[in-house]
C-alpha cells in the first residue's frame, strides 16, 4: 500500500498540501469575541445615548421644548448652521482641486502638500484657536491691520469660520485622494484627446466617478463642523446669544447646573449625528454596490 501511494506521488510529481484556515475559529470563541463587541458597544455608545435623551426629558416635554425653543439655543442653532453652510462649500471646493492637483499631476512637493492636508490632524483644535489669536487678536500679527479697517475677526463670527475651516478641511481631500488614484487618469486623457476642456472632463469625466466619495467627506465634514469645540471654543469668547455654537451653548447649561436644558441641546446634536451616520451608511452601500456591478 505503502508502495501504491509512493509510485502515484512520483507520477504526479506534486506534493500534497493540508491547508488550513487560518482564520478559522470555533463557535464559542466567536461568540465570546461578538459578546465583547457587543458589550462595549452598547455601554461606550448605546447607554450613553439613550441616557442622553433620558435626562433631556427628565422635566417633560414641555421643558424639553421650551429649552430647543430658548433665544440663546436658537441663536446656538442658527450659527452653527450658518457656520457649517459656510465650510462645507468651501472645503468641497478646497478638498476636490487639492485631490485633483495630486492625483493628476506630477510636480515637486507632492508630498509637502499632503503633508500640510494632513496638519490639522495632527495640531490639537485648541491649539490651532490659539494660533488664530496670535495672528488675528488685537494684539496679533495681523490685528493692528485689521484694526485700522475695523475688520474683527476673534471673538466674532469669521473667526469661528475660519477656526472650523482649519479643524475639518482635510476630510474631504484625503477621502478623495485615495479614491482619484485609484480611479487613474486614462479617462481624463481620452477626453482630452477628444478635444474636450479642462472644465468639461472635471464636469463630465471626473466629478461622476468621485460624487459618491465627495459626498461622503462632505457628510464626515458636515459633522466634525457641528460638533467641533476647541478651536471655537478659543476664538469665539463665548458670548451668549451671539458667538455660541451649540457645543459651547452646551458647556455654559451644563456649568449652570441647567442639566435638562443642557440636555435637550445634547440631544438635538445627537439626532444630527443620526441623521448623518444613517447618511453615511447609505452612501458606503450605494459605493459597495456600485464596485459591486462593474466588477
Amino acid at each position: 500500500m505503502l508502495a501504491n501511494h509512493n509510485s502515484v506521488a512520483a507520477e504526479t510529481n506534486k506534493p500534497v498540501i493540508l491547508t488550513r484556515n487560518a482564520t478559522k475559529e470555533p463557535k464559542s470563541i466567536q461568540w465570546i469575541l461578538i459578546s465583547v463587541v457587543l458589550l462595549f458597544l452598547t455601554l461606550f455608545l448605546v447607554v450613553p445615548l439613550i441616557a442622553i435623551f433620558v435626562k433631556a426629558f427628565e422635566k417633560g416635554a414641555d421643558a424639553y421644548f421650551a429649552a430647543i425653543a430658548h433665544p440663546d439655543s436658537m441663536s446656538a442653532i442658527k450659527l452653527t448652521l450658518i457656520v457649517v453652510l459656510i465650510t462645507l462649500p468651501l472645503n468641497a471646493i478646497f478638498g476636490v482641486v487639492a485631490a485633483w492637483t495630486i492625483t493628476k499631476y506630477e510636480f515637486k512637493g507632492k508630498n509637502f502638500l499632503i503633508t500640510l492636508i494632513d496638519l490639522p490632524f495632527s495640531v490639537s483644535p485648541v491649539i490651532a484657536g490659539l494660533i488664530f489669536v496670535l495672528l488675528f487678536g488685537l494684539h496679533g500679527v495681523l490685528g493692528p491691520l485689521l484694526q485700522n479697517y475695523d475688520i474683527k475677526v476673534i471673538f466674532s463670527i469669521p473667526g469661528i469660520v475660519i477656526a472650523s475651516i482649519f479643524i475639518t478641511f482635510p476630510f474631504i481631500a484625503r477621502e478623495l485622494i485615495p479614491l482619484m488614484q485609484s480611479q487613474g487618469t486614462s479617462e481624463e486623457e481620452a477626453s482630452l484627446t477628444l478635444g474636450a476642456g479642462g472644465f468639461k472632463t472635471f464636469w463630465y469625466v471626473t466629478l461622476p466617478n468621485i460624487k459618491w466619495g465627495l459626498l461622503y467627506g462632505v457628510i464626515l465634514c458636515n459633522a466634525r463642523t457641528i460638533g467641533e469645540f476647541g478651536a471655537v471654543s478659543v476664538v469665539s469668547g463665548h458670548i451668549r446669544g451671539m458667538t455660541n455654537t451649540m457645543p459651547l451653548h452646551i458647556e455654559i447649561l451644563y456649568n449652570e447646573y441647567q442639566f435638562s436644558a443642557a440636555f435637550a441641546v445634547a440631544s438635538l446634536m445627537s439626532i444630527f449625528a443620526i441623521i448623518t451616520l444613517v447618511i453615511k451608511s447609505f452612501i458606503e452601500w450605494k459605493t459597495d454596490f456600485k464596485s459591486s456591478k462593474v466588477s
